[in-house]
This record gives C-alpha cells, structure tokens and sequence, in this order.
C-alpha cells in the first residue's frame, strides 16, 4: 500500500495545531506532536523542517482556512457588520487560530517569514473597507486600514471570552436599535448578533 504523503502532513499539522494552540510552541516538542500524530519525528522534520517553521506551517495553513471560510470582496455591496459576525462565529468555532496569534506574539520577536502573504491578505481587506467608503456604506472617520484592524480585533477578541463580555454588553445597552441583526427591535440575544451591532454602528455612524 502506498504511503499516502498528504493524509500524513495533514494529520501532523492538525496535531501541531492542537499541541502548538494548547501549549505554545516552547511549551511542546517534535516528539510530542510526532506522537499525537501517529507518525515518525524524522517525518516531521523531512517534511516541515524545525519546530520554528512547522509553527509557522500551522499559522500559515490557519490563515488560509479563515480566509477561504470568511471571503469578503467589497463592503459596498457587503454588510460589515454581518461580515464581523462571520469572522466571530468562525473564531469561537475554531479558538486555535486566536491562540496561535496570541503565541506568535509571544513566542517569535522577529518578523514572520509569511508576512507578505498576510499583509497581502490584509490588503484585501482594506480595499473591501475602502469600496464601502466610495459607496457611503462606512464611515470615512476612520481610516481604512484602521477599520478593518478594529473589525477583525473585536470580532477576534471577542470570541475568545466566549461571549461573555458580549452578553455584559447585551445587558447594559438595553433598547439597542438592532433591527435587521436579529429580525426584531429588541437587543440581539446571541453574542453574534452584538459583534454586528457593535459593528455596524461603529462603521457606519462614527
């Protein structure tokens, strides 16, 4: 039976992706995710390299997923806020990115090798942002790269504490005009419908 070589780097980078999210990249060895993956650490290092860049291999391949999962091509034909809730619900369905963002920062000083990729992915973003603006659909207060940062940093964020901040906030703010976020005048009852609120009024009313 033939080796089958991508079922096997899928199994080690879903496995880096767990060890490296749970414990950070000092917090875990080769040995350790060889092990959780059922293969040979030789593997590992033949088919990624050191523990530095498999990490980096696990980032990058997370990036990509969100950025498939989540696409945005203009906010002049898009809502923000229903785009913000999307970036939300994917996070707290997957909280390993969030992780792995918060242990680059922590773990890595130098630049990433993948930042022109990402920042071409940021690009992206902004130029999303910046066709809502044209359009009159987002506030030109802020400017766009600034926008887009705040969207994906609350909607991010956010996730993280599992929406309980966002319930906080459900429960202070009181008569919120949320229609069209939750089909009703009221407040929003789920987190998601506040990360568009929140959102949507900082958008398109600053």
């Amino acid at each position: 039976m033939a080796w089958d070589t991508e079922a096997t780097k899928r199994r080690i980078l879903d496995a880096a992706a767990a060890e490296f999210a749970a414990h950070g990249p000092d917090g875990t060895t080769i040995e350790r995710i060889a092990g959780v993956a059922g293969v040979n650490k030789e593997r590992i290092y033949n088919y990624f390299g050191g523990k530095r860049d498999l990490f980096a291999h696990v980032l990058r391949d997370e990036l990509v997923k969100v950025a498939q999962a989540v696409p945005v091509e203009s906010f002049a034909t898009e809502d923000v806020g229903e785009y913000a809730g999307r970036v939300y619900d994917y996070h707290l369905e997957h909280p390993e990115l969030e992780r792995l963002l918060r242990w680059e920062g922590l773990a890595f000083d130098a630049g990433n090798p993948d930042d022109e990729q990402r920042m071409g992915r940021y690009r992206d973003k902004t130029a999303a942002v910046e066709a809502g603006q044209r359009a009159g659909s987002v506030t030109e207060e802020i400017d766009a790269d600034h926008m887009i940062f705040l969207i994906l940093s609350l909607a991010g964020g956010w996730s993280s504490t599992g929406g309980s901040h966002a319930d906080r906030f459900r429960h202070r703010s009181g008569a919120c005009p949320a229609q069209g976020i939750s089909g009703a005048g009221g407040p929003p009852d789920r987190p998601t419908g506040l990360i568009l609120y929140v959102v949507g009024q900082v958008a398109k009313c600053v």
